[in-house]
C-alpha cells in the first residue's frame, strides 16, 4: 500500500489519453505498443496495472495527539482506506481480467470471436455479449447483417426458405406422432374388449437393412451426402472429421482439391516445433488418413500370387518360407509396386506407388484341408495404395485381373474404408485409452485383442515384430467418452517387464489364427448401424455414477486392423529413428467417433495427441530423412503431375511480380564466372538433370557446347563445371510480356 491523504489526487494513468496522443511517447521511440523487443508498449501497460492495484492507504498517526485517539480522524482514515480498496478492486477486475473470447483454449479461438459472441463457447456467450455491451463493440447478429452479393443474397434466400420447409417438415412429424399415439391407444383399447379391431391379425414384416452397394471391377460411388452439404462436394469428397478440422485447421481451397479430396494442410496454430517434439521426444501426432485408397482383390491363392507378381511383389522372399506369415495374413508388406510398359530404358516396367498390402487369414478348416481344397479356398486381400496413383494401379489390377482363369475380382473400397495413422512415444498409450475390445456375456475377448491390451509398457510400435498386424472387434468409443488415463506400469517393477518381453518374444499373434472382421461386407455393414447419439447419452444418464457403459445387444462390434511399422531411413543426426507408426484401418463412417476420443485422450505425459494435416506429414518425412509421396518421386506419373502443377504456381507466381521485385535467373550470377540459373528457375528441373528432350531444358546447340567444356575440363578437378545457363534475359521478358497479355 502507499501511503497518501484523503484529499490526494490519484496519479494520472499513461494510458488515459492514449487515443488523442497516439501510440508514440516523448521517450517510447517508435515501438511503443508493438510489444517487440525493447518493450515499450509493455512496460506502458505494466505500469498501468501496477498503479491500478496500488491502494493508497493514510497513517493513523494523526489520530493520535498527545497519547489520546482523535475518534473522528480515526474514523475518516479507516473510511478513506476501504474507499480506496473498492476503487482498486474495481479497477483492477477491469484491467487485470481478460476478456471472454480469451479465456477458450488457443486450440478452439475463433478468428471473429472478439465481436461475435457465437464463437466462443455457450457458457461465456453471455459474459462476452455483456462486455460488447460495456465496450460498445459492434456485434455481429445474422439477422441484421445483409448480404453485400448477389451470390450472397441468394444463398441468404435459399437458407431461409429451406428452414421454413423444415419446420413445416418438423410440424407435420409432430401431428403424426401424436396421431400415431392416439391410434395405438385406440387399438389397445379394442382388443381388451375382444372384437374384431383395427389392430386384430395384423402382420408385420421385418426386412434386412440395406447394405451399401459395392459393385465389382468398377468405380464406386462416394457415400450418401446430407442435402445440406451436398452442394459443396459436387466435385470432392470431404473426409470423416471434415466439418472437425474446418474449424481448426487450414484445408484445401473449395474450387482446388487435392486428389478429389478436402484435404487438411495444416493446423492453424504455430506447430512446426510441437510437431518436432510430439514425434519425437513426448506426446503423439495423428493424421485423419481416410483419403488413402484401398482396393480388395479377390480369388484364389495362385491367381492372387500371378496378379501381385506382375504388380510388382515379385521378391522370392515373399513367397517362399521367409513370406509364409505374410501370406497367413499376420504380417503386413509395404514395398513399391511397378507395371509393365512397352518399350523404354526402364526394362520393361515403370514404378507406380508405394502400397501397403494385407492378407486375410484362412479359417481353421481350411488349413487342416488337402492342398487341393487348399487351392480351392477364396483369399482376401487389401491393397492400399496413395489416392494420386489409385487410378494407376486399379486399371492395371483390372487389366491383371481379367487375364485370369478362375476369373479373379476386385472392389473399390475408397469409401468403406477409412485409416488414422499415429506416430510418437505415446501413440500406444492413446490406442489404448480408445480402443476397447468389444466382449459381452455371450462373446469373449478375442486373442489379438489380448495382446493388444497387453502392451502397455510399451513405447514404440517400432519394438513389435516387422510388420506386426492385429485384428480384432472393438466397443463404439462414444460409450466410454471422454476417455481416461490408461494407468502407467511400474518402470521398477521386474515382472511386469519380463512379461511384456515374453510377449514380444514369443508373440501369440502368430497362432490360432481367425479372419478379420473387416474383410468381410456382412460384418462392415451391420457395424454401421450404430445406435444414435441420443440413445448414448440416455443411457448415460441411466447409470450408475463413477461406473462405465457397456456394450449391450444393440451395440455392433467394430471390426478394425492396427497394422505397425518402423520408420524407414535415418535422422538428421545419422542415428536410426527409433519411433515407428500405428496405422487404424476402420469403417468410413467409424472413423469421426474414434478420432473424438483420440484428440481428447489425456496423456500421461500431459496433453492432448496433436493432429497435423499433410504439412505435417512432409515434415516428420523431412526430419526421419525419408521421401514422401508423391512429392519427392518424380520418376513416377504422380510425381511427375504434382512437380508440373507447382511449376505452374511457380511461374504463374514468377510472372505476376514486377520486374524490380522478381529474380531475374538469365542475370544471376552463381560465382566462378558463372552466369545465369542452371535450367530453369522456378521448377525442379530434373529434365535438364538428367538431359532429356523437353521444351524446359536447354537447346541442343547449348547442350553441344557443355559437352564440349565437360570434354576440355582439367582432371584434377581444379576447375568448376560450367553449365548452361537458364533461358536469357529477353526469353524471360518475352514470356512475362504473353503471360500479362493473356
Amino acid at each position: 500500500m502507499s501511503a497518501a491523504g484523503p484529499n490526494s489526487k490519484p496519479l494520472k494513468s499513461a494510458f488515459a489519453n492514449k487515443r488523442k496522443q497516439g501510440s508514440s511517447g516523448d521517450n517510447g521511440g517508435g515501438n511503443n505498443g508493438a510489444g517487440g523487443g525493447g518493450g515499450g508498449g509493455w512496460a506502458q501497460k505494466r505500469v498501468k496495472i501496477r498503479q491500478d492495484r496500488e491502494i493508497a492507504a493514510q497513517s493513523s498517526d494523526a489520530a493520535l495527539r498527545d497519547g489520546e485517539l482523535d475518534l473522528q480522524s480515526f474514523l475518516n482514515a479507516r473510511e478513506f482506506e476501504i474507499r480506496a480498496l473498492e476503487e482498486s478492486m474495481r479497477h483492477t477486475k477491469a484491467e487485470a481480467t481478460s476478456r471472454a473470447f480469451q479465456q477458450v483454449p488457443r486450440g478452439l479461438r475463433r478468428r471473429t470471436a472478439s465481436h461475435n459472441a457465437k464463437r466462443v463457447p455457450k457458457r461465456l456467450r453471455r459474459r462476452a455479449l455483456k462486455e460488447m455491451a460495456e465496450d460498445n463493440t459492434p456485434v455481429v447478429l445474422s439477422k441484421r447483417r445483409k448480404p453485400k452479393t448477389t451470390r450472397a443474397r441468394i444463398r441468404a434466400e435459399t437458407a431461409k426458405r429451406l428452414g421454413m420447409l423444415a419446420e413445416k417438415k418438423r410440424r407435420r412429424a409432430m401431428k403424426a406422432e401424436k396421431a400415431k399415439a392416439k391410434d395405438k391407444d385406440g387399438e389397445g383399447d379394442t382388443d381388451k374388449t375382444g372384437d374384431d379391431g383395427p389392430g386384430k391379425g395384423a402382420v408385420t414384416v421385418t426386412t434386412r437393412p440395406p447394405r451399401p452397394k459395392i459393385r465389382r471391377n468398377q468405380l464406386n460411388d462416394p457415400p450418401q451426402r446430407k442435402s445440406k452439404f451436398r452442394k459443396r462436394q459436387i466435385n470432392k469428397t470431404w473426409l470423416p472429421t471434415h466439418l472437425w478440422h474446418a474449424k481448426r485447421a487450414r484445408m484445401t481451397e473449395p474450387a482446388k482439391p487435392l486428389w478429389r479430396f478436402a484435404i487438411p494442410l495444416t493446423p492453424n496454430e504455430k506447430t512446426y516445433r510441437a510437431t518436432h517434439r510430439s514425434h519425437g521426444d513426448k506426446g503423439a501426432v495423428v493424421w485423419d488418413t481416410s483419403y488413402v485408397s484401398t482396393i480388395g482383390l479377390y480369388g484364389s491363392a495362385k491367381g492372387v500370387e500371378q496378379v501381385l507378381r506382375r504388380l510388382g511383389v515379385a521378391q522370392e522372399s515373399c513367397w517362399n518360407e521367409r513370406g509364409r506369415k505374410w501370406r497367413e495374413g499376420t504380417r503386413h508388406w509395404s514395398g513399391f509396386l511397378s507395371r509393365e510398359v512397352k518399350g523404354g530404358s526402364s526394362g520393361g516396367r515403370r514404378e507406380v506407388c508405394p502400397a501397403t498390402i494385407l492378407w486375410n487369414p484362412l479359417e481353421p478348416v481350411a488349413e487342416d484341408g488337402n492342398e487341393a481344397q487348399t487351392a480351392k479356398v477364396q483369399r482376401q486381400v487389401f491393397v492400399r495404395v496413395h489416392p494420386s496413383a489409385f487410378l494407376e494401379v486399379f486399371n492395371e489390377l483390372l487389366r491383371l485381373v481379367k487375364m485370369q482363369n478362375p476369373r479373379m475380382y476386385i472392389e473399390d473400397l475408397r469409401f468403406e474404408i477409412g485409416s488414422i495413422e499415429l506416430t510418437g512415444p505415446a501413440s500406444t498409450e492413446a490406442l489404448l485409452g480408445i480402443l476397447h475390445p468389444y466382449h459381452t456375456q455371450e462373446r469373449s475377448r478375442e486373442q489379438h485383442a489380448d495382446i493388444f491390451k497387453g502392451l502397455n509398457s510399451l513405447v514404440s510400435p517400432a519394438s513389435l515384430p516387422l510388420n506386426a498386424t492385429l485384428g480384432f472387434s472393438i466397443m463404439d468409443p462414444r460409450l466410454r467418452y471422454p476417455p481416461r488415463k490408461v494407468p502407467q506400469p511400474d518402470p521398477d517393477d521386474e515382472e511386469e517387464q519380463n512379461k511384456s518381453l515374453d510377449l514380444l518374444a514369443n508373440w501369440p499373434a502368430d497362432t490360432n489364427l481367425k479372419p478379420h472382421g473387416l474383410f468381410h461386407r456382412d460384418a462392415r455393414a451391420s457395424a454401421t448401424r450404430l445406435p444414435s447419439q441420443k440413445s448414448i447419452d440416455r443411457r448415460k444418464g441411466a447409470r450408475r455414477p463413477g461406473t462405465d457403459l457397456s456394450a449391450s445387444d444393440a451395440d455392433p462390434p467394430i471390426p478394425v486392423i492396427l497394422v505397425a511399422s518402423r520408420a524407414a531411413g535415418n535422422n538428421i543426426n545419422g542415428k536410426s529413428s527409433s519411433q515407428g507408426n500405428w496405422t487404424v484401418l476402420a469403417l468410413w463412417r467409424c472413423i469421426q467417433p474414434l478420432w473424438h476420443s483420440l484428440v481428447h485422450f489425456p496423456l500421461s505425459s500431459g496433453g492432448n495427441p496433436r493432429f497435423s494435416g499433410l504439412d505435417q506429414i512432409r515434415q516428420v518425412a523431412f526430419e526421419r530423412a525419408t521421401p514422401c509421396f508423391p512429392f519427392d518421386f518424380l520418376g513416377t506419373d504422380a510425381g511427375a503431375a504434382w512437380e508440373v502443377e507447382q511449376r505452374r504456381l511457380r511461374k504463374a507466381s514468377w510472372e505476376r511480380r514486377p520486374k524490380s521485385k522478381r529474380v531475374a535467373w538469365a542475370s544471376l550470377d552463381l560465382g566462378a564466372g558463372r552466369k545465369g540459373e542452371v535450367g530453369c528457375g522456378w521448377a525442379c528441373d530434373v529434365e535438364f538433370l538428367f538431359r532429356e528432350e523437353t521444351t524446359t531444358t536447354t537447346t541442343d546447340k547449348g547442350r553441344e557446347g557443355e559437352v564440349k567444356r565437360r570434354a576440355t575440363a582439367s582432371v584434377d578437378g581444379d576447375e568448376m563445371d560450367v553449365d548452361e545457363p537458364s533461358p536469357s534475359k529477353k526469353e524471360e521478358e518475352g514470356a512475362a510480356a504473353a503471360g500479362d497479355a493473356a
